[in-house]
């Protein structure tokens, strides 16, 4: 049986302080006034010179204004007009220093969910995971579902912080709660059926009751089969993963909609869905083969072969190909075909998240083809770590951009906030999946491919 080893709980736990003091930090030292606005705009202009503030206010009307909306007019006809034109009537200094002000309030809740929702996206995934090997009767991965098992222990804590975060943000995230904002939009007005607080917590609650429940079923019923000489537990698994694949299905889209497009809630993708899809799975996989190379080294699953571990690094390989297609697809038919209310959300991430904006691209595509393009390395661990290295940072980096360009514009940055919510997470993952796979033998009975999966060979 598997104990945290004493140093990683440590260091999980230090993680998780250092993280939390660094997140209170980044509220507490957020600009409150005007007048806190005009100071910090000021250092920059002695710093970087008058210039370089002009432009970078200048760029942030044209790509950042459209996209964002923070100001009065949100994505109205005169938002549109003001994408072309510098200077239309109304948007004066005091405007764009509330504007900024609005925005660096922002940045610590951004912080936050990115952090929050990137570990809590890798237990989701690693939950569709585990459900998809039962409806599909897979007879490799059973000696991998206590690993799964203790992975989506996560989902209920990490469930309920990214509950709490949309739920407050409030206007910090969505512009269709401003209701001063939806009066003067039209198209927010038609969505207003949907975009609505109290149909977006009910969606939100139903999302996260459905998936814990599947958790706690499944888990239920996993460890009810090492029990029995019967295969009752794994028919009702069987049922249960069969509804709780097409529930998901449903709420992931929905989901992404909600938490994520509504931020930029004028623009729309067709697509979208599946990208965070990609995105999650890919990462979900990832954190699986690490931690299946972790458990492994310490010689806890005898039973997992190499070739466990050679399919897994396949998922991974396949999935960061799809995210890849994906990630054209979005991308090259928004950017041909130049519809305004498409473009201006590939715009901003463009001209002032450049670096990061093809730099996951390398990431997440050429280093996994690179490093696990030929078969006989994806039955090497540290070959499968370094690729899974690259993976995860190009997916933070994914999660990233799909929130701070929405929230915070041309005023993010990597700092404190960023840091500390990615420590607090780190920690929190590491703390909550270790006990979970401490809790009962990592070595799954009784189910009806357990000797195949042993034996596994291709």
């Amino acid at each position: 049986m598997y104990t945290l080893p004493s140093k990683l709980k440590l260091f999980s736990i230090i993680i998780m302080v250092l993280g939390l003091v660094g997140i209170a930090y980044g509220f507490l030292t957020a600009p409150k006034t005007i007048e806190d606005v005009k100071k910090i705009m000021a250092e920059q202009e002695a710093h970087h010179g008058e210039g370089h503030v002009v432009e970078t206010h200048d760029q942030e009307h044209t790509a950042n204004f459209v996209d964002v909306a923070r100001g009065e007019e949100g994505y109205s006809e005169a938002a549109m007009k003001h994408a072309t034109d510098l200077k239309p009537e109304g948007h004066g200094a005091a405007s764009h220093e509330e504007h900024v002000l609005h925005q660096l309030q922002t940045r610590p809740w951004s912080a936050t969910f990115v952090g929050a929702f990137f570990f809590l996206m890798i237990a989701l995934g690693v939950l569709v995971f585990y459900a998809i090997q039962y409806v599909s009767q897979a007879g490799w991965s059973p000696v991998l579902y206590r690993i799964m098992e203790g992975i989506t222990a996560y989902l209920l804590p990490g469930s309920i912080i990214v509950f709490l975060i949309v739920v407050f943000a409030g206007t910090h995230f969505f512009p269709w709660q401003n209701e001063e904002l939806v009066a003067h939009d039209k198209i927010l007005q038609v969505k207003s059926g949907y975009l609505n607080f109290p149909f977006f917590v009910i969606r939100a609650v139903i999302y996260l009751l459905g998936w814990n429940l599947y958790r706690y079923y499944s888990r239920k019923n996993s460890l009810a089969q090492a029990e029995t000489n019967n295969y009752g537990p794994y028919r009702k698994n069987f049922k249960a993963s069969v509804l709780f694949l097409i529930f998901f299905i449903v709420t992931e889209a929905t989901m992404s909609w909600d938490w994520f497009m509504s931020m930029t809630p004028h623009w729309y993708s067709t697509l979208f869905a599946w990208y965070i899809f990609a995105s999650m799975f890919v990462s979900a996989i990832t954190v699986l083969a690490l931690t299946t190379i972790h458990l492994k080294s310490r010689g806890l699953i005898p039973f997992v072969s190499d070739k466990h571990l050679h399919d897994l690094a396949k998922f991974m390989f396949a999935f960061s190909i799809f995210w890849t297609y994906l990630w054209f697809g979005q991308f090259m038919l928004i950017w041909y075909a130049n519809i305004p209310e498409e473009v201006t959300y590939f715009i901003i991430r463009i001209q002032e998240y450049k670096v990061l904006f093809f730099g996951m691209l390398i990431l997440n595509f050429v280093f996994p083809i690179l490093v696990l393009m030929n078969s006989d390395y994806k039955r090497v661990p540290w070959f499968v770590v370094i690729a899974a290295v690259f993976i995860l940072v190009g997916h933070y980096i994914d999660i990233f951009l799909l929130v701070m360009p929405s929230t915070v514009g041309h005023n993010w940055s990597f700092g404190i906030p960023e840091i500390a919510a990615l420590l607090f997470f780190m920690g929190l993952f590491i703390f909550v999946v270790g006990t979970g796979l401490g809790k009962v033998s990592l070595r799954p009975k009784n189910d009806p491919f357990i000797k195949e999966s042993e034996n596994y060979h291709f």
